[in-house]
């Protein structure tokens, strides 16, 4: 057994497992941490692309995808903390464009069958995803709002930065869509980051990411983290692959030769936008486990950090709310992160907080166990093969204390 309470042949049995995926071609490469009472165990398998002979390494750089939205919940909590934003404050004074909202009498419903907003809609909503607005996992042509959503290019699907409207023009579009559901009735997916990432640059007075640079990658010493590659750079940027929706074989969503995240994007998107690498996001993580400090450096408070590590939902908000199936029964949310809220498997120890990005990124944290793990690579998640869960499931298997 190690310093941090891990298991050398568990840890061999951990490798043999990721390795695996790599061996049966299901991704090109993958990187591994581990960190538990202050011992790191970090490793790269494989390569950066399929055919290619770039190894992974340590500072690969990954689209994270939904990873990018805790980094937004801590921007947020930061101006919180400034007194330029409050929790349960109206947002239409700096997003007017969210005032006088109007609600679908019925999510499938046609748009101009509304009722009017019961209140506003709250910096607490957004950062809880209870907005009103977001994902459907299901079909688009069954949905005229959906459909609304998408012909106006509000990123309600994978990560497209190339296709996004500026941010003033985002938020335009969006405020013409009636909500789908009451503010502050259920959680829905995704859109709230996006939101966050427009009051964030309006109630600071600096671009997104100029205000993310200045207050959480540079005192993080996260260099490779924004929301493009710099040309110098793109040499290690992993291809990213997904799953063809007809044929089912693996693809190239995008290439590191002309990425779409090769050029700063017209939005900046706080829900699935941001490109880092492992050892960038563990510094992340890092800031969070010690309650906002990193290196002596304060970056949040500690009664913030715990506030965004509790589960805000009501058993209410849970039970219409859906993501996949399931996963209410045994989590909750807190500001940009999922909570755990009850063992069911071996990873899921209450408390243990985080999310996944879904172009095959993943990041948990626990307080607990004192252990973070982090995955990082770049091949699509998929229901029928969910690597994340695996990875998961061997890291916490390796703990011998």
């Amino acid at each position: 057994m190690n310093a941090g309470g891990l298991s050398k042949a568990r840890l061999t049995r951990m490798h043999n497992i990721m390795a695996g995926y790599v061996e049966r071609g299901q991704v090109p490469g993958l990187i591994t941490l581990v960190s538990r009472h202050g011992e790191l165990h970090l490793e790269a398998i494989g390569t950066q692309a399929f055919g290619a002979s770039a190894p992974m390494r340590h500072d690969t750089i990954f689209r994270i995808s939904s990873m990018s939205k805790p980094i937004i919940a801590v921007a947020t909590m930061i101006l919180l903390e400034e007194g330029k934003l409050q929790l349960d404050e109206a947002v239409e004074a700096l997003l007017p464009e969210l005032a006088n909202r109007r609600v679908l009498k019925r999510l499938d419903g046609p748009l101009d069958e509304t009722v009017p907003a019961k209140r506003s809609i709250t910096v607490r909503d957004l950062l809880t995803f209870r907005l009103g607005f977001g994902m459907i996992m299901e079909p688009a042509e069954n949905y005229p709002i959906l459909q609304a959503a998408n012909a106006q290019q509000l990123g309600m699907g994978w990560p497209a930065p190339a296709a996004m409207p500026t941010p003033d023009e985002w938020m335009r579009r969006f405020g013409q869509l009636p909500l789908m559901h009451q503010p502050g009735e259920l959680w829905m997916y995704n859109t709230g980051s996006d939101v966050l990432g427009v009051l964030i640059a309006r109630a600071s007075g600096q671009a997104l990411e100029a205000f993310l640079r200045e207050r959480i990658f540079e005192p993080l010493e996260m260099r490779d983290t924004g929301f493009s590659v710099p040309a110098a750079a793109l040499n290690r940027l992993a291809t990213c692959y997904w799953k063809d929706p007809i044929n089912g074989e693996l693809t190239a969503y995008d290439a590191a030769a002309n990425s779409q995240w090769s050029l700063a994007p017209a939005f900046p998107s706080g829900a699935g936008g941001l490109v880092s690498s492992i050892d960038d996001y563990f510094a992340f993580a890092q800031m969070l486990s010690s309650k906002g400090k990193y290196k002596g450096s304060r970056i949040l408070s500690r009664l913030s950090v715990e506030t965004m590590i509790t589960d805000q939902l009501t058993p209410a908000q849970k039970a219409l709310s859906s993501l996949v199936p399931g996963f209410f029964e045994n989590h909750g949310w807190g500001f940009g992160v999922s909570v755990a809220t009850k063992r069911d498997d071996i990873s899921a120890v209450p408390g243990r907080y985080g999310w996944d990005g879904g172009m095959g990124t993943s990041w948990y944290s626990d307080p607990k166990e004192d252990m973070t793990i982090i995955l990082m690579t770049q091949c699509a998640f998929t229901s029928s093969d969910p690597i994340n869960v695996a990875f998961g499931n061997a890291a916490y298997q390796a703990i011998d204390d």
